[in-house]
């Protein structure tokens, strides 16, 4: 898994901005939005796995920014925040479809797909494939919350602090998380190895 930094929001220039969204200033907003749109879209995207309603999750979490705009108050990142708003909105939804479908849980258990590597030509390029599509089965294979917490971690560098209250969830729930699917990811590639030898 690749660690990808994203540079965070200035706390002090956010709560600048929603002074102003709270005035109604749509500038301010569309500030707001192209500063922190694109990282609450990679979020739910990743979960939800359908293009379409990931935006509308999107624009239904900026939404909230714009109906209560100090309802930020700047006790942590606000993309954090976000994040947690995006995720109700997320689970929300998906629970709504349980009235019409039977499998809630293939819906939250979607895979988390890798961002795609360099890799070198040939048999390397295979195996490289192989081994990338072994670690996405390997993350599919994850209950949603643990799978979550290593997106937080690992892909949006979040501390064990946030992804806490990201999930509403004590620490010591998030590092049990943490602990038993870093654990799974690890027997699950194990063997993924051990048949690649025998093969």
């Amino acid at each position: 898994m690749t660690h990808q930094a994203s540079v965070e929001l200035d706390t002090q220039q956010v709560l600048a901005l929603l002074k102003q969204v709270a005035q109604q200033d749509e500038q301010a907003f569309r500030q707001l939005y192209e500063l922190a749109g694109r990282r609450v879209y990679a979020f739910v995207v990743h979960r939800l796995r359908d293009p379409e309603a990931a935006a509308e999750i999107v624009s239904e979490t900026l939404y909230e920014v714009w109906r209560r705009p100090a309802a930020f108050r700047g006790d942590s990142k606000f993309t954090t925040w976000l994040f947690g708003i995006a995720r109700h909105k997320l689970l929300n939804r998906l629970q709504g479809r349980l009235a019409d479908r039977e499998d809630l849980h293939e819906d939250i258990d979607e895979h988390l797909e890798l961002p795609d590597s360099d890799a070198p030509e040939g048999f390397d390029t295979v195996a490289e494939r192989q081994r990338r599509e072994g670690v996405a089965a390997c993350l599919e294979k994850l209950p949603e919350v643990q799978r979550e917490c290593l997106l937080l971690l690992f892909y949006e560098g979040l501390s064990l602090a946030e992804i806490a209250e990201v999930q509403a969830k004590p620490e010591g729930t998030v590092k049990t998380r943490l602990f038993h699917a870093r654990l799974k990811i690890k027997q699950c590639l194990q063997r993924l190895l051990a048949s690649e030898g025998s093969a």
